[in-house]
């Protein structure tokens, strides 16, 4: 990237991140000089990316020229791909969302039947929103990792085995003709949280993912983390307790294993009253990673509901769930965990005391300052929601996009 580049792309976040401001504002957050920022705002301004909105209030001189994000001047597209749901979405260059759908998940099906249907409600999607098919940046493509740029997924759950070393990106760029990133769905819901602004002003923070499995995205100084293959934050895999059950991973003791929705889910069915009273009889005792969604969901909703074995499995798992929490708070040293996600959409109120108790009490810096915990306001689409943020990031921000997984060879045509 070139110096002027970098200038651009760094004056158009802070413009993203202020909402509305000014050139001598820009001046004084970035440390450019006054030459640059006029230089970077007349060209973000001839791209269409910026408009001026008016002035500000004169404090005795002359009044400043406000300057806003234009948000309907590109878009992008965020895919959510698991086995027991696809989300999408339709996002405005600030992340606001303006198109949203639901699907059938991938379950058993064969991937590239699947991948057509998904280009299939991709158009549909783009269709419905009335938006320019030219002013689409992208798409942004999560799932459940670990994932690879080159082969996609390389180890999957059980209920996702068909997509083994599937070309995931290549087959959804060449289906939906846009460009594809690619990346796990902890950290794109970690990235769309910040995108958006319901991190607050923090530029460094951990999101909590809990769909079917328990992941975290890392937020460090304004982009994702990823570790060398993009798949940092997999305190799903952190051990626990090394004499454990055995994880679908391979390992003993896993967060997933001991305290996963899975783990709920097998628990509820295994206790003949709760599994009545959840609405679960006459299913099968087993408990398919497609079908623990809906069943934790039934499990959780009977907790919230004043059932004292349902939330007491829900706590359990909650405990493990801070355990491993308090590990990546340690390491990383943050003071905001969000709780998100499909579990977390349904369950976050059971489980933010827990884990809150669990920082307070344990958190090795908590004599200079808390970790607070919340969840998040879109818990069930942040993954979506996220996946099209890598998308605005990647082409707006380049400069802070971090080791994210890399556009396919079409990035280019951007």
């Amino acid at each position: 990237m070139t110096t002027h580049q970098g200038a651009t792309a760094a004056v158009l976040d802070v413009i993203r991140a202020c909402g509305t401001t000014s050139r001598a504002d820009l001046v004084h957050v970035t440390g450019l000089t006054g030459a640059t920022i006029s230089t970077a705002v007349r060209r973000l301004i001839d791209d269409g990316l910026v408009i001026e909105t008016g002035r500000a209030e004169s404090t005795g001189g002359k009044p400043r020229v406000l300057l806003q994000l234009n948000h309907a001047a590109r878009f992008a597209i965020g895919v959510h791909l698991d086995h027991s749901g696809i989300v999408y979405v339709l996002t405005t260059l600030g992340g606001t969302v303006i198109g949203r759908m639901s699907r059938a998940g991938a379950g058993v099906g064969n991937p590239p039947t699947v991948i057509a249907r998904m280009a299939q409600e991709v158009d549909a999607l783009i269709d419905g929103s009335g938006v320019d098919r030219d002013r689409v940046l992208g798409l942004g493509l999560v799932s459940p990792g670990p994932l690879t740029p080159a082969a996609g997924m390389r180890l999957t759950p059980p209920a996702m085995r068909q997509w083994e070393d599937f070309p995931l990106d290549r087959a959804v760029h060449e289906a939906v003709g846009v460009p594809v990133l690619l990346d796990n769905d902890a950290t794109a819901a970690a990235l769309g949280e910040h995108w958006t602004g319901r991190a607050g002003p923090r530029s460094t923070f951990a999101a909590v993912y809990m769909g079917t499995g328990v992941g975290a995205g890392l937020i460090i100084n304004g982009a994702a983390y990823g570790g060398v293959s993009g798949n940092a934050g997999e305190i799903g895999h952190m051990c626990l307790d090394p004499d454990g059950p055995e994880c679908w991973c391979g390992a003993r003791g896993c967060t997933e294993a001991l305290g996963g929705p899975a783990r709920v889910v097998a628990a509820a069915c295994d206790d003949h009253d709760l599994r009545r009273r959840a609405g679960l009889d006459g299913q099968p005792a087993e408990n398919g990673r497609a079908e623990v969604a809906g069943r934790f969901a039934a499990v959780a909703r009977l907790a919230l509901r004043g059932d004292t074995r349902a939330r007491e499995l829900l706590e359990d798992s909650a405990r493990y769930v801070g355990l491993a929490t308090r590990a990546l708070a340690n390491v990383m040293d943050v003071d905001l965990v969000i709780l998100t996600g499909p579990s977390m959409a349904v369950a976050g109120s059971v489980y933010v005391p827990v884990v809150q108790a669990e920082l307070d009490r344990s958190f090795f810096s908590r004599s200079t300052h808390g970790v607070r915990v919340m969840v998040s306001a879109s818990a069930r689409t942040s993954a979506a929601i996220g996946a099209a943020a890598m998308v605005l990031q990647s082409h707006l921000v380049p400069h802070s996009h971090g080791p994210a997984l890399p556009l396919t060879t079409a990035r280019a045509q951007l």
